[in-house]
């Protein structure tokens, strides 16, 4: 524990201006961002009595060794930089929401030709339209299953467009009329196009108009005793009203705005966001975080305003943001949002009508997801406590191993030799640490030698960062360390936390090779175990006998799903590295040709085989390709073999290659 006078900056050396401020810990890593109007008297706030500062904060200032701080001119742009930081550090006093990118959105991707209606998850792309997001994906397919009727907008995949243009035939879709088939040229792209904006229009809140429009045209074509389309426009308006009655109207028409409302207790929060558009709740999202700063309503407010807008621009930020508390000062977060949505914000409280009603229902649901959410945790910080316990009492360790990794080897054959490594910490998988490793010191099947190998290289990282912050200054016993590692720029660095428990997939021989890295490091405080599939035994260095857990031990059971969690990351990762290594060719091969011009020779020159047949000059006229990196690319095919005929299975005749 640091003593923070030990590194309070002297009197007159903090500025009286706005800026943001970064706390350091004993590894330079950040622990803390925050901004100030005046940094002298909230930095000062921090060297008091410490007796008069809030837990959290007393925990913060005591573990941090260090202080920093950058000059603005405006307190906007103490926002925006202290955003951008707290993504970029990741520091662990800063609240942060559990983002919920994996509620879905309802997306038209007007970046391509031909725009496709779909349902997308994850982060933003630019040029794609967005919707929602939604609780559930079925709700938006139901939607878009309706809205097809009237928007016949292209919906399936890169794939099945482009095979559907080749036979000249459209998908099913096209024959019910549900899509406009543009895939055989019955509308161009520009009337495609016309249909997806009018498909966003709609969806952006523009209903009434349109429904309008359509009911004049059903009676005009029954004045004309055109019944059939009549009807079929009758149809067309009866679908869009049951779309529109899946989102309630709760506002007044034109009205964009979200909704944010926070439940709270001493140690987390719970926000729930409603957004309105065109009057009527179009999505919903929510997120939780531990309160491990000293924050208020009002700055937890802030903290969702920049999780939620501060990648967003245009139309996604609404005319209106409605919150429960003001930040404090307000003008600051106000202007930031009027600049990334291109005009003005208003961001207030609301004090009666349809508004506060509305709040008052978004609250609910935020105190409701708190209650839920504890309850959750409740028990299952119940049942990880106990298995960790369960852990520790079996294994003999002086406390429980709250964080855990966990290594397996995975091979065909021979070939392809790769290792994972899985990170548990409390229990729960912390996938941002998973690590994947190649086999390099040996070729073959080999998993005690390759076991030894990968608990060699990660703790040799982790003795690397430790010597670079002197807390270990001999020489590691292992050698000088093949990686060399960037300096230390406050970022979570890769290998920098060691774990109290190694578990490694397998017997005695693979527990064996693990505890010999440890010790030829000079690593003695990681305990190892092993846990073998066969009988599920817990092995431990130097043993006869396996330790053996009750079938029914909530710690076997988390063992276990440390165990499966690094096999199936192991396999995925060989799976992959042997799905590129079956499809590479020989351009693969070419050094310093990438995948763009490797693109590009093969749209030039239509197949490999007229690749292979060019001349030096005839492939310097592909974009991109310079007389040097035309002659590799002859001499690489000229010393590769050509491929074997095809051979056509059904009738045994072997097959021109002309169109490879």
């Amino acid at each position: 524990m640091a003593d923070p006078s030990s590194y309070r900056p002297k009197p007159g050396q903090i500025p009286d201006s706005p800026g943001v401020y970064r706390f350091r810990d004993e590894h330079g890593r950040v622990i803390y961002v925050g901004k100030a109007k005046s940094l002298r008297q909230r930095l000062s706030s921090y060297f008091q009595d410490l007796a008069g500062l809030h837990p959290r904060t007393r925990t913060m200032v005591t573990t941090a060794a260090s202080v920093e701080w950058t000059v603005v001119s405006t307190e906007v742009e103490a926002l925006q930089l202290e955003y951008s930081w707290i993504k970029e550090y990741d520091p662990r006093f800063n609240v942060k929401y559990r983002d919920d990118k994996s509620y879905p959105s309802l997306a038209v991707t007007l970046n391509e030709e031909f725009p496709r209606v779909q349902v997308m998850r994850g982060p933003k792309k630019k040029g794609v339209r967005y919707f929602g997001p939604y609780a559930h994906a079925w709700a938006i397919r139901e939607t878009v299953d309706l809205m097809l009727r009237v928007f016949p907008v292209r919906t399936c995949s890169a794939g099945v467009f482009k095979r559907s243009a080749q036979i000249g035939r459209p998908c099913l879709l096209g024959y019910i009329g549900k899509c406009s088939a543009p895939c055989v040229g019955r509308v161009s792209a520009d009337e495609h196009r016309e249909l997806a904006e009018e498909f966003c229009d709609f969806m952006a809140g523009r209903t009434g108009a349109y429904i309008r429009r359509l009911e004049q045209r059903m009676q005009d074509a029954a004045e004309e005793m055109e019944y059939e389309k009549a009807a079929r426009l009758r149809d067309d308006i009866e679908a869009l009203r049951r779309a529109m009655e899946k989102n309630a109207v709760v506002l007044a028409d034109a009205t964009d705005a979200d909704l944010i409302a926070v439940a709270e207790d001493e140690l987390e929060a719970a926000v729930q966001i409603f957004h309105v558009r065109g009057g009527r709740v179009r999505g919903q999202r929510g997120w939780v975080t531990d309160k491990v700063e000293a924050v208020d309503t009002a700055g937890l407010v802030e903290h969702a305003l920049q999780q939620l807008y501060g990648e967003e621009s245009g139309d996604a930020v609404p005319k209106e943001v409605l919150v429960p508390a003001l930040p404090e000062p307000v003008e600051p977060v106000a202007q930031w949002l009027g600049e990334r949505r291109g005009a003005r914000v208003d961001l207030r409280i609301p004090q009666r009508g349809d508004k506060k009603d509305l709040m008052a229902t978004v609250q609910r649901n935020a105190q409701q997801a708190l209650v839920l959410h504890k309850t959750k945790r409740a028990s299952d910080l119940t049942t990880r406590s106990r298995a960790l316990e369960e852990i520790a009492e079996a294994l003999g360790l002086d406390s429980a191993p709250l964080r855990v990794e966990c290594f397996d080897i995975s091979h065909l054959q021979g070939q392809d030799v790769v290792a994972s490594m899985v990170v548990f910490e409390d229990g729960l998988a912390r996938k941002s640490e998973y690590r994947r490793f190649q086999i390099k010191s040996f070729e073959g099947q080999d998993d005690v030698r390759s076991m030894h190998e990968v608990v060699s290289r990660r703790f040799r990282r982790y003795l690397r960062e430790k010597m670079k912050t002197g807390e270990w200054a001999e020489e590691t016993p292992g050698g000088e360390i093949e990686d060399p590692l960037p300096e230390d720029d406050g970022k979570p660095k890769r290998f920098a936390y060691p774990p109290q428990l190694v578990v490694v997939d397998g017997g005695r021989p693979q527990v064996a090779a693990a505890q010999r890295a440890l010790d030829e490091l000079g690593i003695t405080d990681v305990a190892v175990c092993g846990l073998a599939k066969r009988l599920e035994e817990v092995w431990l260095p130097g043993e006869d006998d396996p330790v053996v857990l009750p079938r029914t031990s909530e710690g076997l059971y988390l063992l276990q799903r440390v165990r499966d969690e690094a096999h199936r990351f192991a396999i995925s990762y060989q799976r992959s590295k042997r799905t590129k290594t079956l499809r590479a060719g020989p351009l693969d091969a070419v050094p310093g040709l990438g995948e763009t011009r490797r693109q590009a020779l093969l749209k030039h020159f239509g197949s490999l085989k007229r690749l292979r047949a060019a001349t030096v000059e005839q492939i310097c006229e592909t974009p991109g390709i310079g007389r040097k990196t035309a002659e590799t690319i002859a001499a690489a095919l000229a010393g590769a073999a050509p491929p074997a005929p095809a051979v056509n299975m059904a009738t045994g005749e072997i097959m021109d290659d002309a169109e490879e």
